[in-house]
């Protein structure tokens, strides 16, 4: 596992630069992905220690599918759902997360998550 090392998956190229440039700015390793390649792929390559997964991966793909596909590999790796539906909350896919953040252009949110998502990722280490 990547010692602070994030996964932004996200199909918004603008979005994955700037959580990328916000949270290493912040200390993290980022790593981003649009969410086309498989996910288990990019989870074995990069081994974040947290996920951020943005719930619509463009008109065919779901976070939520994506969160099936990695809750199904592991348990323990802490995932943040991002989105700008906060309606996503009540998909009965979505308590497999372990955080919820709606986006926002003020990312402060977001940052408390990942720090509370790495805080729980040390933990279970």
């Amino acid at each position: 596992m990547g010692a602070k090392k994030v996964l932004v998956v996200d199909d918004e190229k603008h979005i994955r630069m700037l959580y990328q440039e916000e949270l290493e700015s912040d200390g993290y390793v980022v790593a981003t992905s649009d969410g086309e390649e498989p996910i288990l792929s990019v989870l074995e390559r990069e081994k974040p220690a947290v996920v951020v997964l943005d719930i619509k991966l463009g008109p065919t793909r779901s976070g939520l599918d994506l969160l099936q596909e990695i809750r199904g590999k592991d348990q323990l790796i802490p995932v943040i759902l991002s989105t700008a539906y906060d309606s996503f909350q009540h998909d009965l896919k979505s308590i497999a997360a372990d955080y919820y953040v709606v986006k926002s252009v003020d990312l402060t949110e977001l940052k408390s998550k990942v720090s509370q998502a790495m805080a729980k990722a040390a933990a279970g280490a």
